[in-house]
């Protein structure tokens, strides 16, 4: 989904306190000793409350119109603006293939992190897409084959056998 404005209402309360509220977001409301303080909180109400909407498999609501909203009778509206929100995005199940010992050290170390494997996945990602200059040059992808001594190098000649150039 892309980025959403939706209108709020601020509005002066006692004692030179701010308040806030969405018309679409019932409920969804914020306050503030400011009003710069009451429109911070209000942006961080408003994501909290789109986040508990896609959660709960609801579609966002169509922002309302300004000249729409209609303020309860007695309400000293300070002014209107605009909150732009990006709705979080839908996750989709992959299937991938690795290393059990991997993925034993992914899962104890999502862990200690207190994350699940799928957030340790998602965390993992995105640093490496962030990664400056791409790929880290400086480590190493060890191979998933291990290699294992046979024997000694043997140095003396066999006899009627040609060296090899």
């Amino acid at each position: 989904m892309k980025r959403r404005l939706y209108p709020a209402v601020l509005e002066r309360g006692p004692r030179g306190a701010f308040g806030a509220w969405f018309p679409d977001f019932p409920g969804c409301v914020a306050g503030g000793k400011s009003q710069e303080a009451a429109i911070e909180r209000a942006e961080h109400a408003l994501a909290q409350a789109v986040d508990g909407w896609v959660e709960q498999g609801h579609a966002l609501p169509e922002p309302t119109p300004i000249e729409r909203i209609v303020p309860p009778k007695g309400s000293d509206v300070a002014a209107f603006f605009m909150v732009g929100v990006d709705p979080p995005d839908p996750s989709e199940r992959v299937n991938v293939y690795l290393p059990k010992s991997l993925i034993t050290r992914i899962d104890k170390r999502a862990a200690e992190l207190g994350m699940s494997r799928s957030s340790f996945f998602g965390f993992a990602s995105s640093l490496a897409l962030e990664w400056p200059g791409g790929y880290p040059r400086g480590a190493p992808i060890a191979p998933r084959s291990k290699v294992h001594k046979t024997g000694a190098l043997r140095a003396e000649k066999r006899p009627g056998k040609k060296p090899v150039r």
